[in-house]
């Protein structure tokens, strides 16, 4: 056994160019298989990303919720109901709507995710929004998420020069624009659904939005009382409120929103089914490099098989070279996909990023498509006979 690993990679390393390209096959596939985790990954966590920064420690919606980009209001009163209960301690009303928002520079009108807010309650867990949050009390101030797609304009740019900035605002309803005046910057950044987003408050909110009516609203806030146990206090809201509202924590809700982009829209499938063709094609491009190594050197496997040497000795030599071409052909996949990150990142604003779990998920994967591929290209080694070559 000791011979087995200098033999694997000799006969590896034998045929210097095909064993490049081997390497380089290896290397697209892991690059793939990084590119489609980490949009997937991307699409998770921008799609969950306001969830993460509300404050409160349970969250109210509609029944008829399917995702935060889908409109699904509730009666606002169905939030004050919580106050009746002994564990609420606070409640904060949450508008969403889509909006308009017409580029200062070349006037192009883009949609952007308008967050009606109460100015008096902290409703962000995000430092730049709460450090600005009383400037939206003033009518027609607004905080604009520096971290939007590059269709809205320079408009953070602009901000941090110092100059006075008002933009447009047009709802999908209106013909006339509502002029707002830009009061500070926070960063949520697109998702998927979303291109970028602002912060009103709740008045300003119902300003743009005149055909909405204020006792409709997208999401409550809930703070419970300190030391309340949150699973009871959950139980026990779901239990009494009508059923026309869903009670969620934090976490549930998080769950929730990545269950609908996985499971209720297509491109959540084709995500799932490009990582499964990736690990198959992987599968393919070892198993035809394996087998092939194996049919050039049948008569030196055939050579040691005459000699003594079993079956099981013979295998481990492929199975090495499975693992040799897995890890090699990991680390420029690796080293490339870093790269793809970064451009991807800036391109289009989403949070792609490398992850350790990620990392190690893709070297597993590597390491398993190229051993099953060695399993299946053993096929012809297992039933070799001496005889038969010589």
């Amino acid at each position: 056994m000791i011979l087995a690993i200098p033999l694997a990679w000799l006969q590896l390393a034998r045929q210097k160019v095909r064993f490049l390209v081997a390497l380089a096959g290896i290397a697209f596939v892991v690059v793939l298989t990084f590119m489609q985790l980490g949009f997937q990954a991307a699409l998770y966590d921008s799609a969950t990303r306001l969830h993460q920064s509300l404050q409160g420690d349970l969250f109210i919606i509609s029944a008829q919720y399917k995702s935060l980009t889908s409109n699904q209001s509730f009666l606002r009163s169905r939030l004050y109901q919580t106050l009746g209960f002994n564990d609420v301690e606070s409640v904060t009303p949450l508008y969403v709507q889509f909006a308009k928002l017409k580029n200062p520079i070349n006037g192009r009108k883009f949609p952007i995710y308008v967050l009606g807010v109460n100015p008096a309650n902290p409703t962000f867990r995000l430092p730049e929004v709460n450090q600005n949050f009383k400037t939206i009390q003033i009518p027609d101030m607004v905080l604009f998420d520096g971290a939007s797609r590059p269709e809205f304009g320079p408009i953070a740019e602009k901000f941090k020069e110092g100059k006075p900035l008002r933009i447009e605002i047009f709802s999908y309803y209106a013909l006339t624009g509502y002029r707002v005046k830009i009061a500070g910057l926070f960063s949520l950044g697109p998702s998927f659904g979303v291109d970028g987003n602002l912060i009103v408050s709740s008045s300003t909110f119902l300003h743009l939005f005149r055909e909405r009516p204020p006792q409709k609203i997208d999401i409550g806030l809930i703070t419970l009382k300190p030391n309340v146990d949150l699973q009871k206090a959950l139980a026990n809201l779901s239990a009494k409120l009508p059923e026309d509202v869903k009670v969620f924590t934090r976490e549930q809700f998080i769950a929730f929103e990545k269950d609908y982009w996985t499971i209720r829209t297509p491109i959540g499938f084709v995500f799932n089914l490009m990582v499964a063709m990736a690990f198959i094609v992987g599968v393919i491009v070892v198993y035809q490099i394996l087998y092939s190594n194996i049919s050039n050197h049948l008569a030196e496997y055939a050579t040691l098989k005459a000699m003594g040497f079993k079956n099981n000795y013979l295998l481990s030599i492929v199975f090495k070279q499975a693992f040799i071409l897995a890890v090699l052909g990991y680390i420029p996949g690796f080293v490339i996909s870093l790269g793809l990150y970064d451009v991807a990142k800036n391109a289009t604003k989403l949070p792609v990023l490398m992850s350790f779990d990620k990392a190690l998920l893709v070297l597993i994967s590597a390491v398993l498509m190229c051993l099953v591929s060695g399993f299946f290209s053993t096929n012809k080694l297992r039933s070799v006979d001496p005889a038969d070559i010589f």
